[in-house]
């Protein structure tokens, strides 16, 4: 009769054997963790691999995810849709086994992770999830949203710093669903971590307001499964279970060693481990009773059956809840979001406010977040600044007894406070968003998204709907100096592949950002938004659908020749952003006089513009006229537009008055409408 030990070996045999083949990857942690999966995986998670996208399935996160054979085991042996012939592929090119896990690549994967600690703060935000869509659509006959969220973890996660910021607000968030499990085998790359990783974790997650509880044999499955048991308990505290683990288990020469941390154990050592183990079989062979003794289809097919059973009857008692929750957990928009969309921009354009565009933001999400139930929002302590809350934003708060509070209107908090902690925000939307039921979007300063910036990465390359709020763009903020001037930051975010960057110059242009955003289904967004007032741009269209078709394309032609009372095609065009876009237009009008004719180009988003069509560009953009682009930041980014010179910063900003800035550094009128006759001049 197969028994657990032979469970945990049969992962031991595909993760050597897997890295053996790719000749590359991590054999030792899948094979120290292997008795605590066999733990979770039989007797606890709640999932079912013929539907992967269960709403109502357990979440898992390994997030020492170089562990990845650990994982793709697990969903092999269990029944994914994940053949022996995909471990065999192990890190080979268009495989659905890669290096590190990738969600939406590999059935069964909740979270892409590899950079350590970013998974146990993924897992932090679909706790925090399930817990607000629990407080918000539960009903006392019906608990339809109620499953847990699992993270293993290892010492490199508990290192790095990002941990603390998610685990602390976990612990303030009294998320009890949460239970991690803490890999303790004192390995990483370099060996023993003693050295260097002296923490008392358990302390320090006491701490944080968690419980913890100790497993000094995380190779004893029995064990493991009744501290889960324990930790499941909990309805006050998320938990951390430390299992103390051997690195390599069941390699004779490599266990408790960094030699089994990341490089293939080798021939030898796989045909020394198969004998220490009793492991007999060949290579990727798993016996057909190990096989049946994991095989998850038909308890995961019986307990979603059972679930189905308690929607339908949620779906009878509560129709309108019901089909808002499946209409959130599926990422649509409402059916009059459209409508809402155009209400915003027409208003916007009628009402022409000068005001900061950070203004302009939170002026559109009052719009949003009424129509939006699954707006979520939140700031790393500057909400006053980045004004990211709104009258339908309650803030978030959890009471003594563990419980979301709602205010005297029955409202959840949708405003979270992350307290200064950027990057554990960041990374705690990424969750959000990989859970489904709302759309996260969080502000700081737009320099301090350096602290963000491999969050806001992993949220493109996993294609998720997150919208970072970013103030204070530039020098305009004056005072504060060059420490908070955002220089190289908007060239630095534009690099990043599926990131959509807006940095819009008036009320209109920031509504059509935010509604550009919130229909990125497939990508994150971040919006670049002014301290400084900015004034409302003439716009001849915005109150129809062509203007908000232009504006929606990322670039669009705002003032011709014309306008300035110029009758004759343009001899340059101006292309500007943001801030900079009302200092073109007065450029235009002090050319003008000089009877140079200008067009200006107001380019919101150059993300966006890069995608259209090469006749909407050439349109925008003409050929064999010379083009000069304006915008407070570094230069490089400007020249692929083919400009002829740009009005820029490459060095770092200073201290003072924002008027005074803006003189010592060229953006004025003048300064533009010289650079564009010096243009000319040498054409």
């Amino acid at each position: 009769m197969v028994n657990q030990t032979q469970m945990a070996n049969a992962i031991r045999a595909l993760a050597m054997d897997a890295v053996q083949q790719a000749n590359s990857g991590h054999p030792g942690a899948p094979m120290g963790m292997a008795d605590m999966a066999v733990a979770l995986w039989s007797d606890h998670l709640n999932h079912n691999p013929v539907n992967p996208h269960w709403p109502n399935r357990d979440r898992f996160v390994l997030s020492n995810g170089h562990g990845s054979m650990l994982i793709y085991s697990l969903l092999h042996l269990t029944g994914y849709n994940l053949p022996i012939g995909e471990l065999k592929n192990f890190r080979q090119l268009h495989s659905k086994t890669p290096g590190h896990p990738e969600v939406d690549v590999t059935p069964g994967i909740e979270t892409t992770t590899g950079p350590l600690g970013q998974g146990i703060s993924n897992a932090v935000g679909m706790a925090l999830a399930e817990k607000l869509l629990a407080a918000q659509f539960n009903t006392q006959e019906h608990a339809i949203v109620d499953h847990h969220t699992y993270v293993f973890l290892g010492d490199g996660c508990l290192m790095e710093g990002v941990s603390h910021e998610a685990c602390a607000l976990a612990g303030a968030w009294r998320l009890n669903k949460l239970i991690a499990l803490y890999d303790d085998n004192g390995i990483s790359i370099d060996g023993q971590v003693a050295p260097w990783f002296i923490d008392d974790t358990a302390s320090r997650f006491c701490a944080y307001g968690w419980s913890v509880i100790t497993c000094s044999n995380g190779h004893d499955a029995q064990a493991v499964s009744q501290a889960i048991a324990t930790a499941k308990q909990s309805t006050d505290q998320p938990t951390l279970i430390i299992c103390k683990t051997s690195i390599g288990k069941g390699s004779p020469n490599r266990a408790n060693t960094a030699k089994a941390h990341g490089e293939p154990l080798g021939a030898e050592e796989i045909a020394l481990t198969r004998t220490a183990l009793g492991w007999s079989h060949a290579h990727f062979e798993i016996p057909t009773d190990i096989y049946a003794m994991w095989d998850a289809k038909p308890k995961g097919q019986q307990k979603e059956t059972k679930w189905n059973t308690l929607f339908d009857a949620y779906q009878t008692a509560h129709p309108e809840k019901a089909s808002e929750l499946m209409r959130r957990m599926n990422g649509e928009l409402p059916t009059q979001f459209s409508q809402v969309v155009v209400d915003a921009v027409v208003d916007a354009h009628q009402k022409a406010q000068t005001v900061a565009s950070r203004k302009a933001s939170q002026i559109a999400l009052e719009a949003f977040t009424a129509s939006l139930p699954e707006l979520l929002g939140g700031s790393a302590d500057l909400t006053g600044s980045n004004l990211t809350n709104t009258p339908s934003t309650p803030s978030f708060r959890v009471g003594a007894n563990a419980q979301v509070i709602k205010n005297e209107a029955g409202q959840t908090g949708r405003h979270i406070n992350y307290g200064v902690r950027e990057f554990g925000m960041a990374a705690i939307m990424n969750g959000v968003a990989l859970h489904g039921g709302f759309i996260p979007y969080g502000g700081t300063f737009l320099t301090f998204s350096d602290y963000s910036r491999n969050a806001i990465r992993m949220a493109a390359l996993m294609k998720k709907r997150v919208i970072h709020v970013f103030t204070h763009d530039s020098i305009g903020l004056g005072e504060d100096g060059p420490t908070h001037q955002s220089i190289e930051h908007a060239a630095s975010l534009r690099l990043i592949p599926n990131l959509d960057v807006w940095r819009p110059a008036d009320t209109a242009e920031t509504v059509v950002a935010w509604a550009v955003a919130l229909q990125n289904k497939n990508k994150p967004t971040a919006l670049l938004l002014s301290r400084q007032n900015l004034p409302y741009l003439p716009k001849a269209d915005a109150g129809n659908a062509s203007g908000l078709d232009s504006m929606n394309k990322g670039a669009y032609v705002l003032a011709e020749p014309s306008e300035v009372g110029i009758n004759k095609k343009a001899q340059a065009v101006i292309i500007a952003t943001g801030s900079e876009v009302h200092l073109a237009l007065k450029a235009q009008e002090l050319l003008a006089t000089f009877k140079v004719a200008t067009r200006v180009v107001s380019m919101p988003s150059t993300t966006t513009f890069d995608q259209q069509s090469v006749a909407y560009k050439k349109a925008v953009l003409p050929k064999g006229i010379p083009r000069i682009a304006v915008e407070m930041g570094c230069t490089d980014g400007w020249w692929k537009y083919g400009v002829s010179a740009v009005v820029g910063i490459d060095t770092y900003g200073e201290s003072a008055p924002a008027p005074e800035l803006f003189k010592h550094f060229g953006f004025t009128p003048e300064n533009v409408a010289d650079t564009v006759r010096a243009v000319l001049q040498r054409s």
